[in-house]
């Protein structure tokens, strides 16, 4: 069997495909190379190394990139990933905001736009969406044809089984299954859904503070509250996709925080999201207009009630934070969204963190801004079409 396979003529076109699929890794990873580089690196003569480049180069996946000079020996022709190779759509549909940005198979961002969500239907919201791309693809000279990867970043959770969004309340409508077939009309089938927080945790790992570790939770506490967490460099799921949901923990019951029967599910978000802490301002006796946003300013201000208030969501935070350390002991926690991003919340968090968690991971402030959910969903989108352009040169 093994003579017929060595003479089978299918093994050179093989070799030949995995050849290219090493060099045009390698030229990902290395943002511009030259051929003798490629040549050492992969231990192939130089001939095979200019072949695949060849190949590489009519196809249209790699460019020269200029030449290195300043080393011993004749100047190096480089070469680099072509960036119009394909291009990337990333989606972002919150209750309040549509964020969505295109980028080249470099990462390169060649438009970005936020608009205000006016719709009230799912329907409504899916053609809201539509018009963002059009606009997005018209702003950048990407023809919507020329998308190879759509990523929608989206509360919730895609439940593959029956085929719909759920766990999103916050988007009326959204559980339906006309929204994914209408999506799919819209953007395709290489349309993927991904939540909403696992995408500013993707975002972190490759813009923010989760770039120098390879175990580390991202924390978002804003209008909703979830968590992705990132295990040996890859985005941990889990096997329905809920992992992260921290909304739905139990609590044990908080005087003036959240509803009467804290031990419903979605309990924890009710009570720890930016509409909770309204509410526990009101029962504690704050009134006028309220939002979370001047609950942390009237506390930063010396008012009891308020600090009061804080202090109690530090201390639900951090048990959201001590339940993640006992269970994956990440080496850092990254805290973002609007109340994460709150100044001095941190501190009073990393207090709390001590009295419940085995162990104090790193905590930081996310630097990253309310585009996290888009940069997430184009990191997600370039690898996703990268690893079927390399599936493509084996088929």
């Amino acid at each position: 069997m093994d003579r017929q396979f060595a003479s089978s003529p299918a093994r050179p076109q093989l070799m030949r495909a995995m050849n290219e699929q090493f060099m045009l890794e390698r030229i990902r990873d290395a943002g511009r190379i030259s051929r003798a580089d490629l040549a050492r690196t992969s231990g192939l003569s130089k001939n095979t190394v200019s072949l695949a480049l060849s190949n590489l180069e009519r196809a249209g996946l790699v460019r020269p990139s200029g030449v290195r000079t300043g080393v011993p020996g004749p100047a190096a022709l480089l070469y680099e990933v072509h960036p119009e190779a394909g291009f990337v759509l990333g989606l972002d549909v919150g209750r309040r905001y549509l964020r969505g940005a295109v980028s080249d198979f470099s990462g390169t961002v060649r438009a970005k736009a936020s608009v205000k969500a006016v719709a009230e239907s799912a329907s409504g919201r899916v053609a809201e969406l539509v018009a963002l791309a059009g606009s997005l693809c018209a702003q950048s000279g990407v023809a919507q044809g020329s998308i190879s990867q759509t990523v929608l970043g989206s509360p919730g959770v895609y439940d593959r089984r029956r085929d719909v969004i759920t766990l999103a309340p916050a988007l009326p409508g959204w559980n339906k299954p006309s929204v994914l077939a209408e999506l799919r009309k819209a953007f395709g089938d290489s349309l993927v859904i991904e939540n909403d927080v696992d995408a500013a945790a993707l975002a972190e790992r490759a813009h923010g503070h989760g770039r120098d570790v390879d175990t580390f939770a991202f924390l978002s506490i804003g209008t909703g509250i979830g968590m992705g967490v990132v295990i040996d460099g890859k985005l941990h799921r889990g096997a329905h996709g809920i992992a992260g949901e921290i909304g739905y923990l139990s609590l044990d019951d908080e005087p003036g925080l959240g509803p009467a029967d804290v031990l419903k599910p979605g309990a924890f978000e009710a009570t720890a999201s930016a509409a909770g802490i309204v509410r526990a301002a009101r029962s504690a006796g704050m009134g006028g207009p309220l939002s979370a946003e001047s609950v942390f300013a009237a506390a930063a201000k010396g008012d009891e009630r308020a600090a009061k208030v804080v202090a109690a969501e530090a201390r639900l935070v951090a048990r959201a934070i001590g339940a993640v350390v006992s269970i994956v002991d990440p080496d850092l926690v990254v805290i973002g969204g609007g109340i994460g991003q709150a100044t001095g919340f941190l501190d009073a968090v990393s207090r709390e963190v001590r009295d419940v968690a085995p162990v104090v991971p790193e905590l930081r402030v996310s630097v990253l801004g309310v585009d996290a959910v888009v940069d997430g969903c184009l990191a997600a989108g370039v690898e996703l079409a990268w690893s079927h352009i390399l599936s493509g040169i084996l088929a």
